[in-house]
């Protein structure tokens, strides 16, 4: 399948770089820019990508809450942050706000292609040090804060651990010897549980039960 992006960033010469670079990926289609999230939100609306490439410091509407608005208005669109930052705050706020992903402007050529195809398939994309600040902040909760009780059985439990270490349908399928087939139903189950649209939503919200 091609997988439609857009790109939206305050920086021209950045987007135009990453522009020239994914053009020229298979399967990979830019079909739009935006220098801020307000511009991003109304190219999406007229664009209908797959996945929005996120900056979250712009001018005029900040990324995060750009990505709060997509997730509420055209939940269809995957969001995944592509930034400089990777502090603690900025990484929970995006994936609060709806972000399926967050990644680093240094992050490889072939990474980041990797990451529109699965974020388009609904999985998360989290570069490893992101996934660690995650983690140690799960941590960090005191465990009598945490419910008693959690809807999900042994093995959506074990499923969504494996969520939580960004770990793709395939990973997860081998690392618990099911099928592919099996796992998409055992995620989609999980959402449906928790209450929640997204993977990465589904890891926040386990986290708060005390599954994590």
């Amino acid at each position: 399948m091609t997988v439609r992006v857009l790109l939206a960033d305050d920086q021209a010469l950045f987007r135009e770089a990453l522009t020239t670079l994914l053009e020229v990926q298979p399967g990979i289609e830019v079909v739009g820019e935006a220098a801020n999230g307000e511009e991003a939100v109304r190219a999406s609306a007229a664009a209908r990508p797959d996945v929005v490439l996120m900056d979250l410091r712009m001018p005029v509407l900040d990324g995060i809450a750009a990505t709060a608005r997509l997730r509420a208005t055209q939940p269809d669109v995957r969001v995944i942050a592509l930034t400089t930052f990777d502090d603690d705050e900025d990484v929970l706020a995006a994936l609060r706000a709806g972000a399926v992903g967050y990644l680093l402007k240094d992050v490889s050529s072939a990474r980041l292609v990797e990451a529109l195809v699965a974020a388009a398939r609904g999985e998360t994309v989290l570069q490893p040090s992101v996934v660690a600040k995650v983690v140690a902040r799960v941590v960090r909760i005191p465990a009598d804060t945490a419910p008693s009780t959690h809807p999900l059985s042994e093995r959506e439990v074990a499923l969504v651990r494996l969520l939580a270490d960004g770990r793709s349908n395939r990973e997860i399928a081998g690392a618990l010897y099911l099928a592919e087939g099996t796992v998409k139903n055992l995620v989609s189950s999980v959402l449906s549980k928790l209450e929640v649209r997204d993977r990465t939503q589904a890891a926040l919200r386990a986290r708060d039960l005390g599954v994590l």
